[in-house]
C-alpha cells in the first residue's frame, strides 16, 4: 500500500502545443484539475487570461513554424522536467491558411511556403518532438495524442488541402509511431476533431451541424479534452494506434 500511494504522489507532466485557445485551452484546464503538471507550447507568450496557476513558469514560446526551434524547445523541457520523465505529448497545434475573407485556399492558390508553414506545425514539429523526447516518455511508459480532423479523411467546406492533407499525414504518423514505439511501452493514438464550438468557427457552420451531424449540435472542447485525458492514462492502457472520432457521428 505504501508504493502505491508514492505511486499516486508523483506528478505527471504533459506537454500541450497549441496551447492558447480553443481545445488546448480547455485540454490545459482538464488535465490540470486532475493533478496533472501541464508544460504548454505555443507562438505566443503567456497570457494572464489563462486561469491555471504555475501557467507563467510552464509555458515555453516557440513558433513552430521554424524547424530551427525544435532543439531549445526540447532543451526547455528538459529543464522543466529536472530528470522526472514526461508522461504524455499532447500535438494540438496547427494553423490552416485563409484566402482574403476568411475564404477557404484550395491548391491552386496555396504557395509552397504556406504548404511548408503548414506541415511544419501541424506534423513535423510533431514527428521531430516524438524523436527528441522519446527518452523522456520511455522513462514513464508515456502516452502520445496526436490531434487530427475529420478534414484528414473528407473534403471539407472550409479547411484548405494544405490543413487536410497535414492531418492526413498525422494520422498516418500516429500508426507508424504505435508500432514503433509499443514495443517501448510508449502508446501513441489520435482523435479526429470536427465541429467543436470554439472562438475561430466559420461562417456556414450552423448549416454543417444541421445537415451533417446526427447529433445536431457542435461539440464542446472539454468534450475532446476529456478524450484525450482518457488517452493519456491507464483507463487506456491498451489503446494503441487508434484514431477515435469525435464528431457526434459527423463522420458516418
Amino acid at each position: 500500500m505504501e508504493q502505491e500511494g508514492e505511486a499516486r504522489a508523483i506528478q505527471r507532466t504533459v506537454l500541450l502545443t497549441g496551447a492558447s485557445r480553443g481545445i488546448g485551452h480547455a485540454t490545459v484546464k482538464l488535465f490540470y484539475q486532475n493533478g496533472w503538471r501541464v508544460l504548454t507550447v505555443s507562438r505566443a507568450a503567456f497570457s494572464e487570461d489563462c486561469p491555471w496557476p504555475g501557467g507563467r513558469d510552464n509555458h515555453i514560446q516557440a513558433d513552430l513554424a521554424d524547424p530551427t526551434c525544435y532543439g531549445r524547445l526540447t532543451g526547455e523541457v528538459r529543464e522543466h522536467l529536472n530528470g522526472t520523465g514526461l508522461s504524455a505529448i499532447v500535438n494540438n497545434a496547427a494553423i490552416s491558411p485563409k484566402l482574403d475573407g476568411g475564404m477557404r485556399a484550395g491548391v491552386l492558390s496555396t504557395s509552397y511556403e504556406d504548404w511548408l508553414k503548414v506541415f511544419n506545425v501541424n506534423f513535423f514539429s510533431a514527428a521531430t518532438l516524438s524523436r527528441l523526447l522519446f527518452n523522456d516518455l520511455k522513462v514513464t511508459s508515456g502516452a502520445i495524442v496526436n490531434v487530427t480532423s475529420i478534414a484528414g479523411s473528407r473534403v471539407h467546406p472550409f479547411a484548405g488541402p494544405a490543413y487536410a492533407c497535414s492531418k492526413a499525414a498525422m494520422a498516418a504518423l500516429t500508426r507508424e509511431q504505435a508500432f514503433e514505439f509499443g514495443s517501448h511501452g510508449i502508446r501513441v493514438n489520435a482523435i479526429a476533431p470536427g465541429e467543436i464550438d470554439t472562438s475561430i468557427l466559420s461562417p456556414g457552420t450552423e448549416k454543417i451541424v444541421a445537415d451533417q451531424i446526427p447529433m445536431h449540435r457542435m461539440g464542446d472542447p472539454v468534450e475532446v479534452a476529456r478524450v484525450i485525458l482518457f488517452l493519456c492514462t491507464q483507463g487506456a492502457s491498451y489503446i494503441n494506434g487508434a484514431e477515435i472520432n469525435v464528431n457526434g457521428g459527423q463522420h458516418v
